[in-house]
């Protein structure tokens, strides 16, 4: 019996023992878990929170090693892009930055930093012998993304008779070879073709205007278009008479006048009428284009020519409501609308705001 008893009682102080434990055993988790969560939150807030905030120094203006140094020290990192300049001195030197000096951003951040690489050419080039419209081009095209080109044309040119072709360079200031260190402006002297030169001049009677405006073109003559009803046997839209005639001696400069013959009567809804324009004076001839944009959204070319200046004139036949687009050096410098006569129009169509009595 005493045994028995015994035996209770150590079973009694061993469940104590182990009540007692678990309790702490609870109580020491709990309070590993609090940690953990206090621990976890910490890190939590310091992810959110970011990089570290800098300012972004001024760097324009600076050697680019010296911007990198610059950039390095505030934790910033660059992202290079080059670009010509206006001038050989700038050549290394940061010209922009992105974003500017004094803006807070966080650290690692990437600034744009735009870099001279110099001048996009170092030397003026020779350019006698070319055309004065493909060296214009060429400028044009070189510089074009630059605010102040390094060469520009001094206009207006000088002007010399010579041998060689209208519009040919004849001489240059500055002389080929001549550093480009900023900004220059070229001086040229430009041919103006033979003086006192002849020409025998092309018989064009009884062509189709658009084969007359042809071998306009292949002799680069001067010319001057008019209409009139046709007479006789007289085919209309062709060249019924010229001044001076076929096969004569004129000055190479002459102007040469066609006479175009005109339907008495219109064909259908088509206008024959005579495109006329001034154009500015010009040494030598340009070239020149008359384009036909019709109702329909065609677009066809009238004539493509070279022109000195003065009155262009151009006869054609073409649906009313058509578009005439005159273009000199591929450039768009005249349009207008082809209308029916106003002796041909109806009250609707000339849209009176009154009633007639």
């Amino acid at each position: 019996m005493a045994l028995f008893d015994r035996f209770n009682f150590n079973m009694k102080s061993i469940e104590d023992y182990v009540a007692n434990h678990l309790r702490l055993f609870l109580s020491m988790a709990a309070v590993l878990l609090v940690f953990v969560g206090i621990v976890a939150l910490m890190v939590f807030f310091i992810a959110i929170r970011g990089e570290e905030q800098t300012m972004v120094p001024d760097v324009r203006n600076k050697e680019l090693t010296e911007a990198l140094l610059a950039l390095q020290v505030k934790e910033l990192y660059p992202r290079i892009q080059l670009r010509y300049s206006a001038s050989a001195e700038e050549r290394g030197l940061v010209l922009e930055q992105e974003p500017p000096a004094g803006t807070i951003v966080k650290a690692g951040r990437r600034v744009r930093l735009v870099v001279s690489q110099g001048v996009v050419i170092n030397t003026v080039e020779n350019y006698r012998g070319r055309n004065i419209e493909d060296v214009r081009m060429d400028l044009r095209t070189l510089f074009a993304s630059m605010s102040q080109p390094l060469l520009s044309l001094k206009e207006p040119f000088m002007y010399e008779y010579s041998d060689e072709a209208p519009g040919t360079i004849l001489q240059q200031n500055p002389e080929p070879g001549t550093p480009v260190s900023g900004p220059m402006a070229l001086e040229l002297v430009i041919s103006r073709g033979p003086e006192h030169t002849f020409i025998t001049v092309p018989d064009l009677q009884g062509l189709p205007v658009a084969e007359a405006l042809e071998q306009i073109r292949k002799g680069d003559l001067r010319f001057t278009f008019t209409l009139r009803p046709v007479q006789n046997n007289e085919k209309a839209g062709t060249v019924t008479a010229q001044s001076p005639a076929g096969n004569s001696t004129a000055a190479s400069n002459a102007r040469i006048t066609f006479v175009v013959g005109v339907p008495p009567e219109p064909e259908g809804d088509l206008i024959f009428d005579l495109f006329r324009h001034e154009l500015p004076e010009s040494p030598y001839p340009l070239p020149v284009r008359l384009d036909a944009l019709l109702p329909s959204g065609e677009r066809e070319v009238l004539a493509e020519l070279n022109h000195s200046g003065g009155e262009l004139t151009i006869p054609y036949q073409l649906p009313a409501g058509s578009t005439l687009i005159l273009s000199m050096l591929n450039r768009e410098i005249y349009r207008e609308t082809v209308r029916l006569p106003v002796e041909d129009l109806s009250l609707d169509q000339l849209s009176l705001p009154y009633s007639l009595p």
